[in-house]
């Protein structure tokens, strides 16, 4: 525990030097207000933009909060998520590189804490940059379409931080199991363009991760969904297995390490 402790308290110095819990919160805070700033003011933008022909008029649909939330949760879900798992996928094979875990790895650590620790903070800087974001776009959207049951909204937003836990854990294991640009490469297929192609054709299946941060926004509409408690438990037994995966490749090419 001491072991994990000190790695945990070296990953968080790192993430903070590197302004990750500067910059990464303020990408999704970002995200998350542009949609509601962006719809409720987009005909005015338009009548200031000008250059429009004569007698051009466009109807906008009523946005309802759980329309709003929706788009803010698919922003987190491309841009947002492509720079998160961006990150977390060098975290340890970058070390392995660098030949900087060659200081870590001539210790007696246990690859089990360093794993962790690693995932650790890189699942609590996606929760905090997403619970944020989500802070930020329920701002505008309770002042401008409506409010939401708040208690209801958490359940929305815990939802999603247990999909950051698995995005966070896939991203890492592909990390201790491939080089840099090989790791991002799959993390990217895996999680953000995996979520196009369920767009595309997850109407044949309804239990999926994938389906996760959409289920979770339809907490807002409380409705009963059948599939929801079902995709949450896969999510989390796939993230469990992520990690063990994870600390099995992390300790296994220990060995790659340059010196």
């Amino acid at each position: 525990m001491r072991t994990f402790t000190i790695l945990l308290q070296k990953e968080f110095r790192e993430s903070w030097r590197s302004f990750k819990f500067l910059w990464m919160p303020l990408l999704f805070i970002f995200l998350g207000i542009s949609d509601p700033l962006t719809n409720y003011y987009m005909e005015d933008i338009l009548n200031a933009v000008g250059n429009l022909p004569e007698g051009f008029s466009v109807t906008l649909p009523e946005y309802a909060p759980i329309d709003i939330l929706k788009a803010s949760t698919g922003q987190f879900q491309s841009l947002g998520l492509i720079v998160l798992v961006i990150t977390v996928a060098g975290m340890i094979n970058r070390e392995r590189q660098s030949g900087t875990a060659t200081l870590i790895y001539v210790r007696p650590i246990s690859f089990m804490a360093l794993f962790m620790s690693k995932w650790t903070a890189a699942s609590a800087l996606g929760m905090i940059s997403a619970i944020l974001g989500y802070a930020g776009s329920l701002y505008y959207t309770s002042i401008l379409y409506g409010s939401v049951k708040f208690i209801v909204f958490m359940e929305m937003v815990m939802s999603y931080c247990v999909w950051i836990l698995f995005a966070s854990a896939v991203a890492l294991m592909f990390s201790a199991m491939f080089k840099t640009a090989l790791a991002t490469a799959c993390t990217i297929i895996a999680l953000p363009v995996a979520i196009m192609i369920e767009s595309l054709i997850g109407q044949y299946w309804h239990i999926s991760p994938w389906k996760l941060a959409d289920y979770s926004v339809q907490l807002i509409a409380e409705t009963n969904n059948e599939y929801y408690l079902k995709t949450l438990l896969l999510t989390i037994i796939l993230t469990v297995l992520a990690i063990i995966l994870g600390i099995l490749f992390t300790r296994k090419n220990a060995a790659a390490t340059k010196i």
